[in-house]
């Protein structure tokens, strides 16, 4: 039983920096801010830990009620910085979708570091969040390997038995996609169609890479 698990940004979708509009916008209203710093890197992170650092880098107190408080203001503007941005599916995606809802024991989930109400803004936006039966999130856990720990938990859940993790593959579109993969002993597939290029993730040793999906028959053929 082939099991799928997608990041969100830059790997399904590009947003056009919707959700890093909306963060800073959501720092300036919920603190008072007056200045962004544009030192906290959200490539591949959770949500938890980017409020977590926006906030120290801002200097406000990073306690769990202001993240909290962060997050939530996050939220409320997410879905207008969708609209305002207008973003895009990254290429191949739809079909490739398409092609994996036809084979019914196929399980096609996400392993993402956005909370789980972030991730169901973006996809609900480019109407992909129906796609998915389960996954990891970024609500509780602020390294990336957690997340993915999560995420086979909710699949094991999710089909009533145990999984094999060789048969669990991650794709995501950064190094730290990769090396969750890596954590919970699933195949890696990295994709260029976020911040990275195809030489740097070709570093890190992924199964399988593609500049884009584009041509998902190589990933058709070894899933059978």
């Amino acid at each position: 039983m082939p099991i799928i698990l997608f990041d969100i940004d830059g790997t399904l979708v590009r947003t056009g920096g919707a959700g890093k509009s909306a963060m800073e916008s959501a720092l300036v209203s919920a603190f008072g801010v007056t200045e962004i710093r544009d030192v906290v890197k959200y490539s591949g992170r959770t949500d938890v830990a980017i409020t977590r650092d926006l906030l120290e880098a801002h200097g406000v107190s990073p306690t769990l009620a202001n993240q909290h408080r962060l997050r939530d203001e996050y939220l409320a503007r997410l879905p207008g910085s969708l609209e305002a941005r207008g973003g895009e599916v990254c290429p191949g995606v739809p079909e490739l979708l398409a092609a994996i809802a036809g084979k019914p024991d196929v399980v096609l989930g996400l392993l993402t570091g956005n909370v789980r109400a972030g991730a169901r803004h973006k996809l609900g936006y480019f109407q992909l969040w129906e796609h998915f039966t389960c996954g990891g999130f970024g609500d509780d856990h602020y390294d990336r390997d957690d997340v993915a720990r999560a995420a086979l938990a909710c699949v094991r859940e999710h089909v009533g038995k145990d999984v094999d993790p060789t048969d669990v593959w991650v794709i995501g579109d950064t190094p730290l996609d990769v090396s969750c993969a890596r954590a919970i002993g699933a195949n890696a597939v990295a994709v260029a169609t976020g911040w990275h290029p195809v030489e740097e993730l070709a570093g890190c040793q992924p199964d399988l890479i593609f500049d884009d999906l584009s041509d998902h028959t190589r990933l058709l053929a070894v899933w059978g």
